[in-house]
């Protein structure tokens, strides 16, 4: 995927351009035990609270091509048999739906998460009638090539609650208040397929990692089996 292409899967998560209708997810404790799993729709979500679901999903397609964003290609065996390229595409066909492989993946993605907080999978699915570019390089929505079936992963930590000093309207006094438990931006996640050429690559996964030095091979080997590239610290 290149920038541009990158930067209109992007301007898809906002609740005026999507035809993400749920977003799934799955909240994790630090002994690695499912505390919940949700199957939130958002159309039953304020504006706002919408718009933010979205946001924490839009930003696992941030950062820079190369570092934050990288390409990892499955080999064509991997394609014709292999059980982690068999779990992504039952994730993307089934529009995430069949719980039975929600499940698969939530434990593979369980077993390979190192963190020391709680944390958040979240999961988004998404088809996009993609527009032709003309000539001039302008979309022409009224004149579609396909329709682009994909899905978003995105990983995020968890903060534990804390107390803060907050102001009560109602006494015109500070008073100690919990912030709850507060989810993160994404640390990690990823998009399946790569929209290459504007059209859906199943051989290749966009993975991201927000600190470019650390791409967590350990879960890049649980989910797709690729060899890691060198880092751009590392490069």
């Amino acid at each position: 995927m290149n920038e541009k292409e990158i930067s209109e899967i992007r301007r898809r998560f906002r609740a005026d351009k999507s035809n993400i209708t749920h977003v799934r997810g799955c909240y994790v404790n630090e002994k690695q035990e499912i505390v919940s799993q949700f199957d939130q729709p958002l159309s039953l979500l304020p504006q706002e609270e919408c718009e933010n679901m979205l946001s924490v999903l839009r930003r696992t397609l941030s950062g820079t091509l190369g570092k934050n964003l990288i390409e990892m290609p499955f080999t064509t065996a991997q394609v014709v048999d292999s059980d982690e390229h068999r779990l992504l595409m039952a994730l993307r066909d089934t529009k995430l739906q069949d719980e039975d492989v929600l499940a698969q993946f939530y434990s593979r993605v369980m077993g390979a998460v190192q963190f020391e907080t709680n944390y958040l999978i979240l999961l988004a699915a998404d088809a996009y009638d993609v527009p032709h570019r003309g000539k001039d390089d302008e979309l022409q929505h009224d004149a579609s090539s396909e329709v682009f079936k994909y899905f978003v992963c995105s990983i995020c930590p968890v903060k534990a609650p804390t107390l803060e000093l907050r102001y009560d309207l109602d006494q015109s006094e500070f008073h100690s208040s919990s912030t709850g438990y507060i989810a993160s931006p994404p640390e990690l996640g990823f998009l399946y397929p790569a929209f290459d050429g504007r059209t859906a690559n199943i051989y290749n996964v966009l993975f991201y990692s927000k600190n470019a030095a650390e791409l967590h091979e350990e879960v890049i080997d649980a989910l797709f089996r690729v060899e890691p590239p060198m880092s751009a610290e590392e490069q």
